[in-house]
Order: C-alpha cells, then structure tokens, then sequence
C-alpha cells in the first residue's frame, strides 16, 4: 500500500533559485573568514603549525606529521598534508594565507554535495508531492531542483557551521568528507543516477579522506549505512535502488573498512577510545549537550525534527532513513566524544537534508514565524555588530567603546576601507532582501529559508570585516608572538616549557622564532624562556631556575586571563 506523501507542492512553488544568486550567496558566506584572519588559537593555530612544519620538511616524512618532533592532538594525515601542499605550492602567498586555499575549497564541496545529495533523494518515488487531481503538481526534476536549492539555505544559516567551518584544522576536511559520502549514498537510490562507477568513486573519497582525516571508525561506519537502508528496503519489499550502485558501494565500503582498520592502528588515538560513561552520569553534561543542540544546529535542527516526524509513515524511504541514521551516527560518535561540537558539525550536511523536507509540509503561518524570527534575530545582531564598531572608531557610544577597551586591552582600532567597503556592501543588499521578502511574489518552497541564510551570511560578513581586526587581536596569537620577539636578540632561539602547540605555532609564524622545547640540549643555547603561568609550578622541579630571572609577564588580554613568563638566562 502506497501511503500518501505530506509534501503538497504545486509547480510553481518548485521553481528553482537563480543561479547567479546561490552561487553569489556561496561565495560572500565562503570567502570571509579566509581573507585576513590570523589562524587562531587551539585548533586552527595548532593545525597550521604542523602543516607550516611539514611544508618544510622532506617528503618522505609527510607520513609522520609533527611539530617540534611530537605528534598532533588530531589526528590526520589528509588535512596537513593539504595545508602543507598549499604552502609549498603558492609560495607568492604569506603562509598563513596559502594553507587557507584547499579548506575554503571543501567549504565549497561541503555545500555542492549537500545539494546533489539532496536533488537525488528528492527524486524517489516516496519523496514526491501529492498529484493534483487535475494537474499542476510539481514537475520531479524541478521539484528536486527546489529541494536542494533549500538544503543549501539551510546548510548555509546553520549558527555551527560558520566558524568550524572556515578553520585550517582538520574538522573542515571531515565535513567535506561527509558531505561527499551522503551525496555517494544519495545516489545508491535514485533510478536516474548515471555511471555507477562515479557512486563507487565518491564513496571511496569518502571512506577514504574520512580514515586519512582521523576518523576511520566514522568511516567505516557510515559508508555501510546505504547497505543498512537497502536491506532494510529488500525485507520490506521496498526496493527502488540501482542494482550496479548497490553492489558495489558495499564492497567499497568494505574495502574501506580494512583501510580504516590498518590506519586506526597507525596513529595513537586515532582509532576508539573508551566510552566516557562517567561522563554522562552528570546532568549538567547532558545540560550542556541540550544546549549545544540548540544553538549550534538552528534553525535547521528544529526543522529536521518535523520532517521525521511529517513523513513518518514513510520512515523507510532513503530520503528519510538515510539522513535519520546519517544524523544518529554523529550523534553517537558526539557522546564518546565528550558533546564536542566539532563532532556535531558533521551531521549538519544530513540535518540540512532534513530541514529541506521539511518546508514541503510546513503551513503558511509557521513559514511566516521562520522569516519574522529571523528578520528579527539577524537584523538585530547586524545592528549590534554596526553600533560597536561604530563606538571603536568614534568612541560614541560610550558605554560598548568602554567595554571593547576593558575586554581587549593594548587594541588599537583603526579605520580599513577594505573592510568597510564589502560590509556596507551586504548590509545594502540585507534591506534588499528584506524588501523583496516582504513584497508579494510567486511562492517557492525554498523561500522561508531565504531570510535565515542570508541573515547569517551577513552577520558572519560583518565579524569577519568590521570586527575583523579586534578578533584577531582577541581571539589570536599575534599579539603575544611579537612581544616575545621583541625581547629576543637577533638569531637566537626561545626555550619554552608547557606552551600548547597552538602557542608554539604561533611564537613560529608570527613572531618568526625557532622555538625548541625545555628541558633539553637544544634549550641550553638559548638564552630566554617562555612558560605559562599555570605551569610555573612545574617549571621549577624540571629546570634549574637560578639560572633564570623573570623579566616580563605578557597577558594574552588581561592579567586575569592567560599569561607568560619570559625568563633572561642568568649568565652565560
């Protein structure tokens, strides 16, 4: 028995965006966020550093990505190697600009095979809309087109993605990863996939860059979900998969899965730790996660919830099954990961998915709620962002002006027409977009989401032009970098004991100091020491310190906050 389908869409809804505007909409949402920004601390630096390190070391010991001779806390071979390839490959470009190259380029795989993957499951059967009695419902292609024009909406106004996502580190690689797969999935069950072989060969990329970006158990797993959903289908009589796809992804996957295994067991860490039990028998870790839920995966999360449950009699069709257990997976694998976000980014591509069968089935009156909500969240905080810039330059008002200078001491702002320029740019084209909102236009089922995705690409443009240079003096590393190198003599070398390899990336790339680590032989030539304050307690069981005197304490922002100490060797 064919149940009836929830979607009612007629063909006019399922008119497609233009094309200049999805594509223009990618672009302003991709490229900030790579342009002018330092690398910033923890993740992001620390990846850079090793991929700054491998740039400059032989070949063949890009199998053993290290910095100062140690092993990096995520694992990964793919993404360093990138970063690194980039560095050596555009040497006209500052380093820190070269490794940004490949990663805002998987930014934009991330968001192409979002929207492939999501025009081959609107394209079942069981994922069409209602047909009229007399006619007029949505043609399948330009539903499907429709359809995946609004997963690529979603994906962009998901709050989680924007920062994660725009980092050099290796979670921007997993994300294009997972989005590659979900599209080689995707194919797996539409009878208008052609050439089999290229479902094969974007599951292999998949698998493949999964297990080399340190997730082989992830791998593994979710290339054998499209085998789960086609079996799943052949019991319920279901079966509406490409016959070639469907043999021979599972033997990718399983080839994979040797793969993953071997890697796992190559690099320390990278393949299963233990399940943090302890860890979530507290309820504010599970109160934590509640909240991380929320914000991190809006609006996009809500809007995956109704599509479960709007289409629920229809739980075994792909475009349904495969996204849920694509989502449950990643949820999985965020529990043993401590509710880590940058687990969760990966199951955005999916929950975009989702949102976008949603919209087929959503009443006029909560497509309305949507865009007022989003109307009001985005053009409030655009005006936040506006009026504490405009309180940096002028000092007017007096109130944000105070509080920049409290919480980023020593930040000189200055005026950047560069900056200013592309944000008057978006913010023109925000009131733009309002107004055409607002007006009366032939329906379209991507339209509520317009608002949101745009709402978000211009916040996330205003931070990374007008609030760029404060960011980078709060959130970065430069600052401290260059105050240490300041105080070292010309061609010596900085001893540091403790420091992160974040921070360490960053005495190397901004301050441009050899840095070795203490104790050691190598630290006997240098003639200052660096160490964090929450590690002078072990600093004087490890090295003698009446050989050292403090000379200056560098506060990352204020003196409350994290902060070193420089030492002078004593004597000779």
């Amino acid at each position: 028995m064919i149940r009836p389908t929830p979607a009612i869409v007629t063909q006019v809804a399922a008119r497609r965006l233009p094309r200049w505007v999805l594509v223009l909409l990618g672009l302003f949402y991709v490229v900030p966020g790579f342009l002018g920004r330092d690398p910033w601390r923890n993740e992001d630096l620390a990846a850079f550093g090793v991929m700054l390190e491998l740039s400059q070391s032989p070949i063949r010991e890009w199998l053993t990505p290290t910095l100062l001779g140690e092993t990096p806390a995520r694992a990964g071979w793919l993404p360093y190697w990138l970063g690194a390839w980039a560095i050596r490959a555009l040497p006209f470009l500052p380093a820190g600009l070269a490794a940004k190259v490949p990663f805002a380029l998987l930014l934009g795989v991330t968001l192409a095979s979002t929207w492939y993957a999501v025009f081959h499951l609107a394209r079942g059967h069981s994922a069409q809309p209602v047909s009229f009695a007399f006619g007029g419902e949505a043609h399948p292609i330009d539903y499907a087109r429709a359809m995946a024009d609004a997963a690529w909406l979603a994906l962009i106004a998901s709050l989680g993605l924007a920062m994660l996502a725009h980092e050099t580190s290796v979670d921007p690689a997993r994300l294009a990863c997972v989005a590659v797969g979900l599209h080689a999935a995707a194919r797996c069950f539409s009878t208008h996939a052609r050439h089999p072989w290229k479902t094969v060969a974007l599951s292999w990329l998949s698998s493949g860059g999964l297990a080399l970006s340190g997730a082989p158990g992830l791998a593994m797993l979710l290339g054998l979900l499209p085998a789960v959903v086609a079996v799943l289908q052949s019991r319920l009589g279901r079966g509406s998969f490409d016959f070639p796809s469907a043999v021979l992804l599972p033997s990718a996957a399983g080839a994979m899965v040797a793969a993953a295994a071997v890697y796992g067991w190559s690099w320390p860490g990278g393949w299963w730790h233990d399940f943090p039990w302890a860890y979530w028998e507290r309820y504010d870790a599970w109160r934590s996660l509640g909240r991380l839920l929320v914000w991190f995966t809006w609006p996009i999360g809500l809007l995956a919830l109704w599509a479960l449950w709007a289409w629920r009699r229809h739980w075994s069709s792909p475009h349904w099954l495969l996204p849920f257990l694509w989502v449950l997976v990643v949820l999985l694998s965020t529990l043993r990961d401590r509710g880590s976000d940058r687990t969760l980014l990966l199951a955005l591509p999916a929950l975009a998915a989702l949102a976008a069968f949603a919209l087929p089935t959503l009443r006029r009156s909560v497509t309305a709620l949507i865009d007022w909500f989003a109307l009001l969240f985005f053009t409030g905080g655009a005006i936040i962002i506006w009026t504490i810039w405009i309180a940096m330059m002028t000092g007017t008002p007096a109130k944000p002006a105070a509080n920049v200078a409290r919480l980023a001491p020593n930040f000189e702002p200055s005026f950047m027409l560069a900056g200013f320029v592309p944000a008057l740019a978006v913010t023109l084209a925000w009131l733009g977009v309002m107004a055409w909102r607002a007006g009366r236009h032939r329906p379209a089922i991507w339209k509520s989401l317009v608002l949101s995705a745009t709402g978000s690409t211009l916040c996330w443009v205003l931070l990374m032009t007008l609030w760029l240079p404060l960011l980078n003096h709060g959130m970065g590393q430069r600052f401290m970098s260059e105050r240490v190198a300041a105080a070292v003599p010309p061609g010596d070398c900085v001893a540091t004991f403790g420091l992160s390899h974040a921070q360490i990336a960053g005495l190397q790339y901004h301050g441009g100091l050899r840095v070795v680590r203490a104790p050691s032989a190598l630290a006997d030539a240098c003639s200052r020491l660096v160490v964090d304050t929450a590690d002078y307690v072990h600093l004087q069981g490890a090295v003698a310190m009446d050989e050292w005197r403090l000379i200056t304490k560098i506060p990352r922002l204020r003196d409350n906050r994290d902060t070193w100490m420089m030492f002078e060797r004593a004597s000779p």
